[in-house]
């Protein structure tokens, strides 16, 4: 009786040891050594479930300015925009920042110089160009202007930009204008020296090829006290 329930304790115990055996071979790899766990690919959400991430640790959604620059302006832009709209022959000014492949250009504009405003010793003239084309077109920022003799020779410097004015994209529809302010000190008030210009020389924004204006609005400061000429940007409109 002793010996019966003795063999039946070995053949549990050998049994037992058969079942870790075999589940040891389970988790092997053949060669003797355990596997390292496995990981499918996938895009399942991290644990915790934040909804700033994509799963991949970067997040889902960003939200980012841009900057860019057009006309003579350069100006960082986000989501917001301001637009005014100017009536008649004037186009329409926003305040965003987009670059544009719709710029005027030199060949699809007509420039002119509008009428003296004068006012505390100083003559102010618009510099207006107005689309020609049979297509919409912007203009941005400041326009390149320098007066010039019968003969092409520039007088005096490069005129300055006026600071502490903002740039507006000013979209034009085909006859619409946009104008730009040229200003300079009354030469008999400053004591500059001056020069009677033929022509004023104006270059659009961004463009290379420039307009030629008649200049009939009689001598400029080119030299001595008082004799910068400014510029300022262009605004929907004539300026009148």
């Amino acid at each position: 009786m002793a010996n019966t329930s003795q063999s039946r304790r070995r053949a549990a115990l050998l049994v037992s040891a058969v079942a870790v055996l075999g589940l040891t071979t389970a988790c092997g790899d053949g060669s003797g050594t355990v596997s390292s766990p496995q990981t499918q690919s996938g895009t399942a959400a991290p644990a915790g479930g934040d909804p700033t991430t994509n799963g991949s640790g970067t997040p889902a959604s960003t939200s980012s300015g841009t900057s860019t620059a057009t006309g003579s302006d350069s100006t960082s832009s986000g989501s917001s925009t301001s637009t005014s709209t100017s009536s008649g022959s004037g186009g329409t000014s926003t305040g965003t920042g987009t670059a544009s492949s719709s710029r005027c250009h030199t060949s699809e504009l007509k420039a002119k110089v509008g009428g003296n405003d004068p006012g505390a010793g100083q003559e102010n003239f618009p510099i207006v160009l107005t689309n020609t084309s049979g297509r919409t077109c912007t203009v941005r920022g400041y326009p390149g202007a320098a007066f010039a003799n019968a003969s092409g020779t520039q007088l005096g410097p490069d005129p300055q930009r006026e600071t502490g004015t903002t740039a507006a994209t000013v979209t034009l529809k085909p006859g619409q204008s946009a104008w730009a302010g040229l200003t300079f000190s009354n030469p008999e008030i400053s004591g500059a020296k001056t020069a009677t210009p033929a022509t004023l020389v104006v270059t659009p924004p961004d463009e290379k090829d420039p307009l030629k204006v008649t200049w009939t609005n009689g001598a400029v400061p080119v030299s001595g006290n008082s004799s910068s000429v400014r510029l300022t940007v262009f605004s929907a409109g004539t300026g009148s």
